[in-house]
């Protein structure tokens, strides 16, 4: 087992990475939660597959457990699921001294952090991510978020879990599409952090080369969003970086009602805009962009959506890493390091 040490003053948590730990839920959760009710919140896709085995573990440690099932899918992180968790979790009758389990990918984790940030003004929860782009970035660090109609996570808290648990084992159920959905946020920490990663990256071949790899590249993710939460917990400068790609990909998202491209392709293609911007400023490494694109199309992501520029310009408005006028663009030097270039909104050329 692999574990990383979250170290925010008072918000202190691990993060655990094994195969096979989602047996073993209930004996990690016994180490930080010692009340008796717990609600786990998964959707429509997982919980099929991995309820029966964490509720069997949850009530061998002694715990009542009540299962909300949400249907799969972006278009569950609103305000109707929200309060529709708020309904079940109150007709459990869950208190502020029970906890709130997310089992799932990033939207259960996004949505169900949300409410248990909210709800009572807040009860603990925990992460138990069950996609890699949940495992690698959306479960740690404390972002949860529900969508508004006008743009993606613009209503949402900084609400740390009290443990992350990583159970690499799920990742053998998903999807190719899915797979490479979390492939995109991968390949943005070693763009923006690691160009070791990449390289490892770059050598593999086949999907059981990458699951034999599977547990480090998680380990390594985690660790550098770790670090950087660390320093900028609040997403007021280093922690920025995080979003990569993301200013372009949550405006594809948008122009697509969240329906066409997933999270992880809309990075993708955003990673791409954003070196070819930074390249024609003068600010990335002639090159960076072509090789970007080339180490995502090997994991069968795509680099070119269609998107007008109407539509790009009226998503960047709301972009939440803006200011005013200003917009906090994340841009690469180089592959392996990036960093914040200020831009006026109505001067970025798209």
């Amino acid at each position: 087992m692999k574990t990383l040490h979250v170290t925010i003053p008072e918000r202190e948590y691990d993060i655990h990475i094994e195969k096979g730990i989602l047996d073993r839920g209930g004996e990690f959760i016994k180490t930080v939660f010692q009340g008796e009710k717990i609600a786990v919140v998964t959707d429509s896709n997982v919980g099929p597959l991995y309820m029966n085995r964490l509720r069997e573990s949850l009530t061998v440690a002694g715990f009542q457990v009540c299962e909300i099932v949400i249907p799969a899918g972006e278009s569950s992180k609103c305000k109707e699921q929200l309060f529709r968790l708020y309904e079940e979790m109150l007709s459990f009758g869950i208190t502020r001294g029970d906890l709130v389990v997310a089992l799932g990918g990033g939207v259960v984790g996004d949505l169900t952090g949300y409410a248990a940030a909210t709800l009572f003004r807040g009860i603990p929860y925990v992460q138990i991510p069950t996609t890699l782009l949940a495992q690698v970035d959306s479960s740690v660090g404390g972002k949860v978020a529900i969508n508004l109609p006008k743009g993606k996570n613009l209503v949402g808290a900084f609400y740390q879990p009290k443990m992350v648990l990583i159970d690499t084992d799920c990742l053998i159920t998903l999807s190719e599409r899915v797979l490479a959905d979390g492939m995109a946020e991968v390949i943005k920490y070693g763009a923006i952090f690691r160009k070791d990663l990449l390289d490892t990256l770059t050598q593999i071949t086949e999907k059981k080369e990458l699951f034999a790899k599977i547990e480090e590249i998680v380990y390594t993710c985690c660790d550098c969003k770790r670090q950087v939460v660390e320093r900028d917990e609040l997403d007021n400068g280093e922690r920025m970086l995080l979003n990569f790609g993301h200013t372009f990909g949550h405006a594809i998202e948008k122009q697509y009602h969240y329906e066409t491209y997933t999270h992880g392709e809309g990075v993708a293609a955003g990673m791409v805009i954003a070196a070819e911007h930074g390249e024609r400023q003068g600010i990335t490494q002639k090159g960076t962009a072509s090789r970007l694109e080339e180490l995502l199309k090997q994991y069968g992501l795509p680099t070119r959506i269609p998107m007008t520029k109407e539509a790009m310009e009226d998503a960047i408005q709301v972009d939440k890493k803006g200011q005013g006028n200003i917009l906090h663009l994340v841009l690469l030097e180089e592959l392996g390091k990036a960093r914040l270039v200020k831009t006026q909104r109505s001067n970025l050329w798209i």
